[in-house]
């Protein structure tokens, strides 16, 4: 039984299987310790999406939430794409379906769809192209359109509508975890350490962002953070991000703006899910040919133009 073995010898267990099943083992920033500590690729949605495109290995194993799981499936038909478990799901993911992107394409014929790759497979299936929040605003600059739906991430979409004098219609969704940070917990937290650097996602609030002094995906934190020359960084994304952040720039103080947030769905892995994942090739992803080809076209586009 997988719960019987200690940690160490589940990790030598899933590097055993690992080369056995020809796998990798694709991590998003936001999952817990113990995975990052197993990732053969550790990064935010666009550095994974790339990865699941272009990696060797016949078997991915996702460790991240339902629709990156999609993604890698998406980009690589393939490969064999084993999310290790069901709970590992995105809630704004599903707040839009591919019908009602349909009737809003009809209210704005002249739009195109922009879908932020946090959404389901058949969502994307629907649109003209995906973007990550490390791309977005370029690649909605980048269209030959006037006008724009942007789904299903209202806060994401209102962020980029800053930087364009495009019409950007905004679907009524939203990351739960980003979406709680508040602006008076942030300037409680700025009042505490004026010195400190404020870097906030883009899925955060536009209150939220108009307080801050960088406003980046996880890639650009992971840069920033070893760039800046501030000694404390006040961070508002999942909390999962901080520890990263923390463990590669130990001479620095990573706090989170106001209180500390969490994804269920990005922490529902554990190790011993990764490991019966692999010894059971479960649970695999599996989509219809049909959705794949036009979501593929929405992907490729993001990443052509990334």
């Amino acid at each position: 039984m997988g719960s019987m073995m200690n940690k160490e010898n589940m990790k030598s267990e899933i590097a055993r299987l690992k080369k056995e099943q020809d796998a990798v083992i694709l991590v998003h920033n936001y999952q817990i310790s113990e995975i990052h500590e197993i990732a053969d690729f550790l990064g935010d949605s666009l550095d994974l999406s790339r990865k699941a495109a272009n990696v060797g290995a016949s078997t991915i194993v996702f460790c991240g939430v339902d629709f990156m799981a999609e993604t890698a499936k998406i980009l690589s038909p393939e490969k064999r794409v084993l999310l290790p478990r069901r709970e590992a799901s995105c809630p704004m993911a599903h707040m839009a379906t591919p019908t009602a992107v349909q009737e809003m394409k009809a209210r704005y014929p002249k739009a195109q769809v922009v879908t932020y790759v946090n959404s389901t497979a058949e969502v994307k299936a629907v649109s003209d192209v995906c973007c990550t929040s490390a791309n977005a605003v370029k690649i909605v600059q980048g269209l030959d359109t006037d006008e724009v739906i942007f789904a299903p991430d209202k806060n994401l979409g209102a962020y980029v509508q800053r930087f364009t004098d495009k019409t950007v219609h905004l679907w009524d969704g939203y990351c739960y975890v980003h979406n709680q940070f508040d602006p008076e917990e942030i300037k409680q937290a700025r009042a505490a350490h004026p010195e400190a650097l404020l870097m906030v996602h883009p899925e955060c609030p536009p209150d939220v962002i108009d307080l801050a002094d960088e406003v980046l995906s996880t890639s650009g934190m992971v840069t920033v953070a070893r760039e800046t020359s501030a000694k404390t960084v006040l961070v508002g994304t999942e909390a999962g991000m901080i520890d990263r952040l923390q463990r590669e720039n130990p001479e620095k103080r990573f706090l989170s703006a106001g209180t500390l947030r969490t994804c269920r769905g990005m922490k529902a892995i554990r190790l011993e899910d990764v490991y019966h994942a692999l010894r059971d090739g479960k649970i695999e992803t599996e989509l219809p040919e049909t959705v794949i080809a036009p979501a593929r076209a929405a992907l490729e586009r993001m990443l052509s133009d990334a």
